[in-house]
């Protein structure tokens, strides 16, 4: 008998895939922006947490899309209401905001907004 991927093994499976996914992939996603407040001469002190807003959306929406790909589209809500079941734990860091695109679009924005405070004020 196959395992069915509403399972609570396969949930926890794919919660330790994404937190082992998440710091390589905000660290690939931070450093093209951290390089340009480099190259532009921005503070560190604004360089830093900017280039994590600025690496967030673009690591969460690949974790939402890995959570899509194992799950399938019309299933992965029952993904997201069992991290809401174990918010301490498995969910505390994929919150269920994570697929709103006007969350993650507006973390952009902050990044960006950021970047220009940093160049104005060099």
């Amino acid at each position: 008998m196959p395992a069915s991927e509403l399972s609570e093994k396969n949930y926890r499976r794919i919660a330790f895939i994404n937190w082992a996914l998440s710091v390589p992939l905000l660290l690939i996603f931070a450093w093209p922006y951290y390089f340009l407040c480099n190259s532009l001469g921005v503070n560190k002190i604004i360089a830093y947490p900017g280039s994590i807003i600025f690496a967030l959306p673009f690591m969460l929406t690949i974790l939402h899309g890995h959570v899509t790909t194992a799950m399938g589209a019309l299933h992965r809500h029952h993904y997201y209401n069992w991290l809401k079941d174990h918010p301490f734990t498995y969910g505390v860091l994929f919150h269920s905001i994570i697929i709103s695109t006007r969350f993650r679009l507006i973390l952009f924005i902050v990044s960006v907004l950021l970047l220009s405070i940093g160049m104005f004020f060099r």
